[in-house]
C-alpha cells in the first residue's frame, strides 16, 4: 500500500485525486504554517511519494529519513531549488515539478508589478486612505511611461518569453540576455539580444529577472549592476529572492541609483515586517503569489499530484526534473 505524504495545506483537487487512488495511505500536513523540520523528517518515513513545497529542502537528510522506498518527490512550483538533484538521482528518486501551467499568470503579475511602480499606484492608493486627496495635481505621482519603454529581460524562457509578449503589447522595445539565444523568437516577434546582462541593464527602462537560482545567478544583481542601470529604471523580480543582494538593492533605491523596484520574492523569505525595503514608498513587495490564481494554484495542485500518481503506477511522470532516473528505471 503506496504512503504518501503532502508537506502543506495546497487546493483539494490534486490531493483529492491522491486519496482517490485505491489502498493509497495519504497523509497532510494540515496547515498554512511551514512544517518544522523535524516533524518533517519524521512525517516522511517510510512514505513512497512526498509532496513538497519550495520551503522544503529535499537533501541528503530528507533521503535518508524517507527511507530507500521513496520513488518520487513531487515540487509544487516550476523552480527546484530546494531539491538537491544530484543526490535525487544518485539515489534513483525521480523528482518533478509544476512547469507550463504558470508561465502565463507568473507573466501576469511581473506585468502588473511594472505598472504598479512605474505608475506609482501603492503611493497614489496610500495618499487617498490617508485624506490626503484634496484637488487634482499637476505635478502629483508623475510616473514613467511603460509605452514604448525599453523591456529588458534577463532569462527568455517559458516566463521570460511570457513577459516579453505583453511588453510587445504595450508597443515596448524588448531586449534580452540568456545563456540559450533564441533567433526563432527574435524572428518571429523582433525582441533584441544583447550579449551580456550587463548591456541589457545599461538599455533597459525596465529590468525583470527570469533565472533560476543557481550558484553563478545568487546576487547577480548586486551593488555593481544596479549602479549600472539607469537612475529611472525599475527592476522587477518574480524570479527566486537570492538572485538580488537585497542590501544593495536597499541603498540603490535609497539613493536614487534606481528609481523603483517590484518584487514577488525577497531574500530572506518571508520578509520580515522591520525589514528596510518596506520603509521605502519606491519599493513594492507582495508575499510570492506570482501563480496565485484560483485556476494556476488548482492546476499546479493537479499536475504534482498527476506526477505522483504516474511514478507509483509505473508510467514516466509528466514533468520530471531529473529525466535520467526515468529513463534508466525504463518507465514510459
Amino acid at each position: 500500500m503506496p504512503n504518501v505524504f503532502t508537506t502543506r495545506r495546497i487546493p483539494e483537487i490534486g490531493p483529492n485525486k491522491l486519496r482517490e487512488q485505491p489502498g493509497w495511505d495519504v497523509q497532510q500536513w494540515n496547515s498554512d504554517d511551514v512544517i518544522p523540520r523535524d516533524r518533517l523528517l519524521q512525517s516522511i518515513k517510510g512514505c513512497d511519494a512526498v509532496l513538497t513545497l519550495l520551503t522544503e529542502r529535499v537533501d541528503a537528510e530528507f533521503l535518508d529519513a524517507a527511507g530507500p522506498q521513496l520513488k518520487v518527490v513531487a515540487n509544487l512550483a516550476v523552480g527546484f531549488d530546494n531539491f538537491d538533484v544530484p543526490e535525487l538521482t544518485r539515489r534513483g528518486v525521480i523528482g518533478t515539478n509544476t512547469p507550463d501551467v504558470l508561465t502565463d499568470t507568473t507573466a501576469d503579475l511581473a506585468f502588473a508589478l511594472l505598472i504598479a511602480t512605474a505608475r506609482m499606484l501603492p503611493q497614489a492608493q496610500k495618499y487617498v486612505k490617508e485624506g490626503k486627496w484634496k484637488t487634482w495635481e499637476p505635478l502629483g505621482f508623475r510616473g514613467q511611461d511603460v509605452h514604448h519603454a525599453t523591456l529588458g529581460l534577463v532569462g527568455l524562457g517559458r516566463i521570460g518569453g511570457a513577459m516579453a509578449r505583453r511588453g510587445a503589447g504595450f508597443e515596448m522595445k524588448v531586449i534580452y540576455y540568456d545563456a540559450y539565444r533564441r533567433r526563432d523568437l527574435e524572428e518571429q516577434y523582433g525582441y533584441e539580444y544583447r550579449d551580456s546582462v550587463e548591456t541589457v541593464l545599461r538599455e533597459a527602462d525596465f529590468v525583470s529577472l527570469h533565472t533560476p537560482l543557481t550558484a553563478e545567478t545568487r546576487h547577480l544583481m548586486n551593488a555593481e549592476r544596479l549602479r549600472i542601470m539607469k537612475p529611472t529604471a525599475i527592476l522587477i523580480n518574480t524570479s527566486r529572492g537570492p538572485v538580488v543582494d537585497m542590501q544593495a538593492l536597499y541603498d540603490a533605491l535609497k539613493n536614487g541609483t534606481i528609481w523603483a523596484a517590484g518584487l514577488d520574492v525577497t531574500d530572506p523569505e518571508p520578509l520580515p515586517a522591520d525589514h528596510p525595503l518596506l520603509t521605502l514608498d519606491n519599493c513594492l513587495v507582495v508575499p510570492h503569489i506570482a501563480s496565485a490564481s484560483i485556476k494556476t494554484r488548482d492546476d499546479m495542485s493537479e499536475l504534482a499530484a498527476d506526477n505522483i500518481i504516474a511514478v507509483l503506477n509505473g508510467r514516466a511522470p509528466k514533468t520530471p526534473v531529473n529525466r535520467e532516473v526515468v529513463e534508466q528505471k525504463g518507465l514510459r
